[in-house]
């Protein structure tokens, strides 16, 4: 898990793959794994989160290449997180 931006407004916290941990004894279970990369996107004002996977991850990847090509300004950047977070449904338990 790497925080990538924190703001008054927004977290994106970038979620990595974990790989396959082993079992503790012949009766434990396997502890969850997140096969896949993927953004967490906080909306700090309406305390909502949107989890991107998939293709939603692989576009918002696109976009933070792109910002680290072109250094947007704070504004231009919380732009582009409204309207992510227009996808945010879940309301944030523990952050």
């Amino acid at each position: 898990m790497h925080m990538l931006y924190d703001s008054d407004s927004f977290v994106v916290v970038h979620m990595l793959p974990q790989p396959a941990s082993g079992e503790d004894g012949p009766s434990a279970e396997p502890a969850p794994q997140l096969l896949r990369h993927g953004f967490e996107i906080v909306d700090k004002r309406s305390g909502k989160e949107v989890y991107l996977d998939g293709s939603w991850a692989e576009l918002f990847q696109q976009q933070i290449i792109a910002w680290q090509r072109e250094t947007p300004t704070q504004e231009e950047v919380e732009t582009a997180l409204d309207r992510y977070a227009g996808l945010a449904q879940n309301p944030v338990v523990l952050h």
